[in-house]
C-alpha cells in the first residue's frame, strides 16, 4: 500500500524573508513603480492565492484518502461467498432377494478376536457363498452361532464388530494374516465378507459378495433392521 507524504507550504506573508528581503531593499526611482505594481498585485490577489491554496490543499487530502481506501477496500473486503454444492444423498443400496439353494459346508481355517477365516470349496457358486452369508447373519442375530462350530462367546464379546472373510478354498485364505509375502499377491482374493456390529449400533450389519478387491455387490443395505426368515 503506497503512502503519500504532502509537506506543507505556509501561506506567503509580508513577514516572509523572500518578501520582507523585498521590501526591505532600496528602492531605486526607476524600479519604484514596478515594486509598487507587484506589491499591489500581491495585496489585491491575496484572498484569490488563499482560495487557490486551500481548493490544492482540499483536492490533495482527497487524493490521499481516496489512495488509502483503495488498497484497504482490497486488503479488507471480503470475498464474494463460494456457492455451496448440495449435499451428496447417501447411496440407497438395493437389497437382494435371497437365495433359495443351500449354503455350502465351510470350516474356520483362522481367527481371532475379532476376525474369522472360512473356507468353502474351491468351486463354489456366488449364490451358494451369498447363501452363506446369510447363514452367518441369521446366526448373528439369532445368536446360534455355536451350532455353526463358531464361538458365540467370542462374537458376543466383540469390541464392536467381529469380521467373517470367506474363500473358495485354502490357497489365498491365509493372506490377511500370515506373515511373509501375502500367498496369491498384494490384492484381497476373499469371496465374500460379513460384518457384524457398530459403535452406535450394536446390531448393524452388512454382506458383500466379491467379485475382486474392486469390484463388491452389497446384499443388503446394513442400516435397515434384520427380519428374521419366516
Amino acid at each position: 500500500m503506497s503512502l503519500f507524504v504532502f509537506r506543507h507550504h505556509p501561506e506567503p506573508s509580508a513577514k516572509a524573508p523572500r518578501i520582507r528581503g523585498a521590501m526591505d531593499a532600496p528602492v531605486t526611482p526607476q524600479n519604484a513603480g514596478v515594486l509598487q505594481l507587484r506589491f499591489r498585485m500581491t495585496t489585491k490577489d491575496k484572498g484569490n492565492a488563499l482560495t487557490r491554496l486551500v481548493a490544492r490543499r482540499t483536492m490533495a487530502l482527497a487524493t490521499l484518502a481516496f489512495a488509502v481506501t483503495i488498497p484497504v477496500i482490497g486488503c479488507k473486503s471480503t470475498p464474494p461467498p463460494t456457492p455451496t454444492s448440495k449435499p451428496q444423498q447417501a447411496q440407497q443400496v438395493q437389497a437382494l432377494p435371497r437365495p433359495s439353494i443351500p449354503p455350502p459346508a465351510f470350516k474356520v481355517f483362522h481367527h481371532d478376536d475379532s476376525n474369522f477365516t472360512l473356507v468353502t470349496k474351491d468351486n463354489a457358486s456366488d449364490e451358494e457363498i451369498e447363501s452363506l452369508i446369510w447363514q452367518l447373519r441369521d446366526a448373528a442375530h439369532a445368536r446360534t452361532f455355536d451350532k455353526l462350530k463358531i464361538s458365540q462367546k467370542l462374537i458376543d464379546a466383540r469390541k464392536p464388530i467381529v469380521w467373517f472373510h470367506i474363500y473358495r478354498g485354502s490357497k489365498c485364505a491365509s493372506e490377511k494374516y500370515a506373515e511373509g509375502s501375502p500367498p496369491c499377491g498384494g490384492s484381497y482374493h476373499g469371496a465374500g465378507d460379513y460384518t457384524y456390529g457398530g459403535f452406535t449400533n450394536h446390531e448393524r450389519d452388512a454382506g458383500a459378495l466379491l467379485h475382486d478387491e474392486n469390484h463388491e455387490l452389497q446384499l443388503w443395505d446394513p442400516d435397515t433392521p434384520y427380519i428374521a426368515p419366516s
